[in-house]
């Protein structure tokens, strides 16, 4: 069976059950997982974690039972647990009072020697930190992955809110001597300006991509052909990109693939659609599986993510594995892969900034396009050497005890 397969339930479908009791037991929680795929990168990170794990690791996985933006479960997962390879995954309605109750009597029959979360604010994270904080879980440690949050772009997003809660958050994490995981150092020092006092772990080691990129498609006649993949949500940033088609002097195409998480935003995108000049054009193009994502981006001469913040950005090394050039701005770390020959990078998150810039990739022959496809192969190789081997629970289970 595949790894990433989901399968029958292990014997008595708990944790625990049948496994070596000098394992490294992990708890982990996600808000989004497999099968549903529409909230992006985390729940992607978390598999390959899971993946890439030495079998010293015994890890159990807490997941939402439905996809971002879905009003109904999976079917027939719903409360249930499910084995994905050797980790046993339960699927938790969270309007179920039933459903917390018996995943809580599960759950607390076992020592975890680690809690490992994504995100500060979900619910998911919320929850389990706070019963380990109130004895309702054991956990020895807990370590947090805010996959982005602490980001200068993440935080101005609501951003009372979010500083109002972390005061009080910062204390329960302190108490507990959490520590956190970053993808790059770019987001360990956003994450050490909100908890100054924290153990941070870098650790990049975050989707199985292929070793070599995708041979570049033969060079197109015609406008230049963008592409955007991800979440419609103001965080991804895509009405930039759209204010910055009508300043551009050139016929481009933009195709828009991903979920509308905000219908809001997305009302916004589509006045801004409305108002292009006639050599501009448009398309949403509806959601993409997973599968999928690499030919799309193959048929495109770059992707665009002017992205107010990523920790990682999942798409961009997909992009650069396809020959696809990237656009990008420069709140990823991304910045040298992309400066070095995978595409560019718009400092500034400005229309005419980026119509600029459009407008330049826009002015190349087909041939120049071409070139710039084979260098973005090129930078994908040089940073498909770079890549982490080692899974974060690894690392973690190999680190000495707090204190």
């Amino acid at each position: 069976m595949q790894q990433n397969q989901l399968a029958a339930p292990p014997a008595g479908g708990a944790p625990g059950a049948g496994r070596d009791a000098a394992a490294f037991r992990v708890l982990v929680t996600c808000t989004y997982f497999e099968p549903g795929f529409r909230g992006g990168g985390p729940g992607r990170s978390v598999a390959h974690i899971l993946d890439a794990a030495s079998p010293e690791v015994a890890a159990t996985l807490v997941t939402r039972d439905r996809d971002l933006g879905d009003p109904a479960p999976y079917p027939g997962l719903s409360g249930r647990w499910q084995a994905r390879g050797r980790t046993p995954v339960f699927y938790l309605s969270l309007r179920s009072p039933r459903q917390w109750f018996a995943l809580w009597r599960k759950l607390r029959r076992t020592r975890f020697d680690l809690l490992y979360v994504n995100s500060l604010w979900a619910t998911m994270s919320l929850v389990p930190v706070l019963a380990v904080g109130c004895g309702l879980l054991r956990a020895d440690r807990v370590m947090v992955a805010p996959r982005g949050e602490c980001s200068p772009g993440a935080l101005a997003l609501r951003s009372v809110r979010k500083r109002v809660f972390v005061v009080g958050w910062r204390r329960v994490l302190r108490r507990l001597d959490a520590s956190f995981h970053a993808s790059t150092e770019r987001e360990a020092a956003d994450i050490r300006r909100l908890f100054p006092w924290a153990t941070v772990r870098v650790n990049a080691n975050q989707s199985p991509l292929p070793p070599e990129p995708a041979p570049p498609a033969p060079p197109v006649p015609g406008p230049l052909r963008l592409v955007f993949v991800g979440r419609v949500a103001e965080m991804k940033n895509l009405a930039l990109a759209l204010a910055a088609l009508a300043a551009v002097r050139r016929p481009v195409t933009l195709d828009v693939y991903g979920p509308i998480e905000d219908p809001a935003y997305w009302r916004r995108c589509e006045a801004l659609i409305a108002a292009l000049p006639p050599g501009q054009r448009v398309r949403y193009r509806g959601v993409l599986t997973p599968s999928q994502v690499p030919a799309v981006l193959a048929e495109h001469d770059a992707l665009v993510l002017p992205t107010l913040g990523e920790n990682f950005g999942h798409v961009v090394a997909e992009s650069l594995s396809a020959s696809c050039p990237v656009l990008c701005s420069d709140r990823t770390p991304w910045t040298p892969v992309l400066t070095a020959g995978g595409g560019a990078v718009v400092p500034e998150l400005t229309a005419a900034a980026w119509a600029a810039e459009i407008d330049r990739w826009a002015a190349r022959t087909p041939g120049q396009r071409h070139a710039a496809r084979l260098a973005a192969a090129d930078a994908y190789r040089r940073w498909r050497a770079t890549v982490a081997r080692e899974s974060i629970l690894d690392v973690v289970r190999l680190a000495p005890l707090p204190g």
